[in-house]
């Protein structure tokens, strides 16, 4: 194709737009008519990977249809290919373009954090952002990975676990304390210098280092010997003996570091990439993700286009085996070295133990995919019943559904779940704490909450659905709609789900917005098995979401409902006895031990707490 032959969209003259384009690195969106990015690319040229895209008459089926929609090009130059690939990876995750291969990263992994910054660090389960101060670990597969791992670090290195709220606030030594869980730093039990130590050995445990902290282990427990200290000597013994547990089982894995292996398999256009974790020489689990294509791609590049993305936000391993080679291996190492702040090295090819791991990953991988398969097959079935039963030309592509959850109308929250074809998609999900309301009014609940989230869908911050589904009959349903319309959003199809008058599964009626008659489905329906899939994990999440601000709640009122306790004084009970629970546990004369609290405002406090448990 000439220069004059390429196309030229109104206000975006392709030709001059590549005669003037640089040759320097950078980034390039492709945005369709309607101003939606559907492509983002990296290029070590931006001229000459830009004017590719017009020049390739080889070019597939499919690039040829995403370069028709092409209505402009928008560029941002970086100093490096490097900082490019940076910049693809973070737009790509963040705005998720149609023609891309993206991750849908749902909620972040769990961590380890050892807040070093602190005095007595606390050793904890951390997720989000690592922009805060401390050491982090990780990640793990899963929270009960790391739950398990902290119970055994409990067992061997006796490191505060209590949040700080409970720590500054404590004056006697807790349960952790007593079953030799903990140290009791809280209390002065442990000097600072003692403390540290057991921070740094449970550090250097995290880090993979099990072997060389056994050996200085034993020279501290010969020298608290020799100094005829035996009782910290037998401490010393008993860690030693949980340790050689601990790196005896980890043995199996061949490897003593921190790495991580990926592997990939694909069919038509669905692939699924595994991902092993090894931490500290031991595997602590794997996990599965399917990024999003709109054409087929080969492993590697599949896997490309992952690596970028994954490790963005996430702990790198020192080594990433992969189970197919990538075209950008040294670009990404140099990268991921530069983010990571150590050496990375990515290895496609492997031999021995570490071939029959890759192996085994890419086996996972295989068997992963063809379950999801099976599932999609299951789950466009249930979505294109759904749209048939509905009498909609097209099967829909995207639910959402919204439940109430309150006590009595107290501390009301509602829920939004979100479904594709593809399954629940949880990074979507959202939580209303309703505010401002009569209590037990579920249609201003409703009405609040959808009206809260449909304007930001309004300014496109969120995709809108193609069906709202909402957990109650005709009252429910009207309310919606009205608070659809007063934010001029009325096109929502709004579909009300209600339960039968048995309340028994699969009797549901189901009342489409703006008609009088309910549509009954049979039990078995496919449309409405994903309806009760999609209403039950919305009920799920309300009721989780409303349960955590009602345990919030309680712990406030308990003590604020007790008539000549202040806020003074309810700080002090606080400070005294660690928590509310501790609270509770204490007798008349433990109360009276507290600052400005008499017997007879002792006597009211006990009270509260025992008719409760009555």
């Amino acid at each position: 194709m000439h220069s004059d032959e390429l196309p030229t969209s109104e206000g975006f003259d392709i030709p001059a737009f590549l005669q003037a384009l640089t040759q320097r690195p950078g980034i390039y969106k492709m945005l369709d008519k309607t101003g939606e990015v559907i492509y983002v690319g990296k290029a070590k040229n931006l001229k000459k990977r830009v004017s590719s895209y017009f020049f390739n008459k080889d070019a597939p089926p499919k690039q040829q249809a995403m370069v028709a929609r092409i209505a402009l090009i928008e560029v941002t130059v970086t100093h490096t290919e490097g900082e490019a690939l940076l910049l693809e990876s973070q737009l790509v995750k963040r705005i998720q373009p149609r023609y891309n291969i993206s991750l849908r990263d749902g909620k972040s992994f769990p961590y380890i954090q050892v807040t070093t910054h602190q005095t007595f660090p606390r050793v904890g389960f951390y997720r989000g952002s690592r922009k805060k101060q401390g050491r982090f670990f990780g990640p793990y597969p899963s929270a009960g990975a790391v739950r398990e791992c902290l119970k055994l670090l409990q067992k061997i290195f006796p490191v505060r676990q209590c949040e700080d709220s409970v720590f500054k606030n404590r004056s006697r030594p807790c349960l952790q304390y007593q079953i030799e869980r903990c140290s009791g730093p809280c209390v002065n039990l442990i000097s600072q210098q003692s403390y540290a130590e057991d921070v740094e050995d449970t550090i250097k445990f995290l880090d993979g280092n099990g072997k060389g902290l056994i050996d200085e282990l034993v020279k501290r427990m010969e020298m608290a010997s020799s100094e005829l200290h035996f009782e910290q000597a037998a401490r010393y013994r008993d860690q030693i003996a949980n340790l050689r547990t601990i790196l005896a089982k980890q043995a199996v894995t061949g490897e003593q570091g921190d790495l991580d292996i990926v592997a990939c398999a694909i069919k038509g256009h669905l692939a699924c990439v595994q991902v092993q974790f090894i931490r500290g020489g031991q595997q602590i689990g794997d996990s599965a993700f399917f990024p999003k294509m709109a054409d087929e791609h080969s492993p590697g590049s599949v896997l490309e286009a992952f690596l970028a993305q994954y490790y963005l936000n996430r702990q790198i391993p020192r080594e990433i085996l992969l189970s197919h080679d990538i075209d950008n291996r040294e670009l990404l190492e140099e990268v991921l070295t530069g983010q990571a702040k150590h050496s990375v090295h990515i290895s496609p090819n492997t031999r021995g133990e570490r071939l029959k791991r890759v192996q085994l990953a890419q086996t996972n991988a295989e068997n992963t995919l063809q379950a999801k398969l099976a599932n999609l097959q299951d789950l466009y079935g249930r979505f294109l019943n759904l749209g048939e039963e509905l009498g909609r030309q097209e099967p829909p592509r995207r639910l959402e559904c919204f439940d109430i959850s309150h006590t009595m109308g107290e501390q009301t929250v509602a829920s939004c779940v979100v479904f594709d074809r593809q399954g629940a998609v949880k990074s979507a999900y959202r939580r209303f704490n309703i505010t401002g309301i009569e209590p037990g009014d579920d249609y201003a609940a409703l009405a609040q909450a959808v009206t809260r989230r449909y304007q930001r869908i309004k300014k496109g911050e969120f995709e809108a659905p193609d069906i709202l589904l909402i957990d109650g009959g005709k009252g429910q349903v009207s309310a919606v709609k009205e608070a659809l319309k007063s934010i001029e959003m009325n096109e929502i199809y709004v579909l009300g789900v209600a339960k039968g008058p048995d309340r028994k599964p699969g009797m549901e009626m189901l009342f489409p917005a703006g008609q009088n008659q309910p549509i009954l489905l049979p039990s078995h329906s496919p449309a409405l098995l994903l309806i009760q899939q999609i209403r039950d994990e919305a009920h799920r999440f309300a009721i989780t979401g409303h349960r955590q601000r009602r345990s919030k709640a309680k712990t406030q009122s308990t003590l604020e409902m007790i008539e000549g306790l202040g806020p003074k004084r309810r700080q002090q009970l606080l400070k005294q006895f660690g928590g509310l629970r501790e609270i509770g546990r204490a007798d008349i004369n433990a109360l009276c031990s507290v600052e400005g609290i008499n017997r007879q405002l002792a006597q009211r406090i006990y009270e509260t707490f025992h008719e409760q448990e009555a």
